[in-house]
């Protein structure tokens, strides 16, 4: 049995959806199947590298701010360089946290987009690994 914050790998499937040439109204209804341009497959899309992608759930609320949320789910790609200004998933001492890189003057650390959330800064002896870079989130809704 895995942990809950142990990655998973993507799953080699193909998800084919159709575009529909026209926005999505919120509050008046829109037809939309004759605005149906052509189909496209969703992962190819959003995923450039297969082999390094990954599923995380999200726990807790530090990201909220960014609108990722409790129990939503991260795609992660290890293959991309991580920059400043990315939100990545992070390995501190031991640990899966997503947090926002910051990466200035020489100091690097992770910021959460809520205020009611420390900076993460490595002290002496920690351990601090910038291990993907979140392409997506995935919500869920009940249904």
């Amino acid at each position: 049995m895995t942990k809950p914050n142990t990655p998973t790998l993507l799953p080699q499937i193909q998800w084919d959806f159709g575009i529909i040439d026209a926005s999505v109204q919120a509050g008046f209804p829109s037809p939309a199947d004759e605005h149906l341009v052509e189909r496209t497959e969703l992962m190819g899309n959003l995923v450039k590298h297969p082999q390094a992608t990954y599923l995380l759930r999200v726990q807790g609320e530090s990201m909220r701010e960014v609108g990722i949320f409790d129990g939503d789910v991260l795609l992660v790609d290890k293959a991309i360089e991580p920059k400043h200004g990315q939100v990545v998933v992070a390995v501190v001492n031991g640990d899966f946290v997503c947090k926002t890189l910051y990466q200035r003057a020489g100091l690097t650390k992770l910021r959460p987009a809520n205020v009611t959330f420390p900076d993460i800064i490595p002290k002496p002896g920690e351990t601090l690994e910038i291990w993907g870079v979140v392409i997506a989130t995935i919500k869920q809704f009940r249904t």
